[in-house]
């Protein structure tokens, strides 16, 4: 089994920046691919960013290129979500996910293909 526990999240203006955390705990030899989603009220879970394990390969939505960078350390587990530039439109609950198996980056976007989930970190963005 393996644990992923986010943290970072916060009230911020728009423009200002965040940096999410999350730090895996348990089997971590295990994972694999770690992503980012998040969640508005109303709205589905949604893909956001994701990075293979060896961190060579990484993808965005289109909503986040430019202002989003996902990077991980492996030495401690945890995989970080630079925001740059926030909008209101980015205020969500945003959960950090992890695979075992390896798969290409085009299935990245997949929520299907992550077998553990964090709790989620509130990030808000005021206007």
């Amino acid at each position: 089994q393996v644990q992923l526990v986010e943290s970072g999240g916060g009230l911020v203006q728009a423009g200002g920046s965040l940096r999410l955390s999350c730090a895996a705990s348990g089997r971590t030899s295990s994972v694999n691919t770690m992503g980012w989603f998040r969640q508005a009220p109303g709205k589905e879970r949604e893909f956001v960013a994701a990075i293979s394990r060896s961190g060579g390969s990484t993808v965005y939505a289109n909503s986040v290129k430019g202002r989003f960078t996902i990077s991980r350390d492996n030495a401690k587990n945890t995989v970080y979500l630079q925001m740059n530039s926030l909008k209101p439109e980015d205020t969500a609950l945003y959960y950090c996910a992890a695979t075992v198996e390896s798969y290409s980056s085009i299935s990245y976007h997949r929520r299907d293909i992550y077998d553990y989930w964090g709790q989620g970190t509130q990030v808000t963005v005021s206007s």
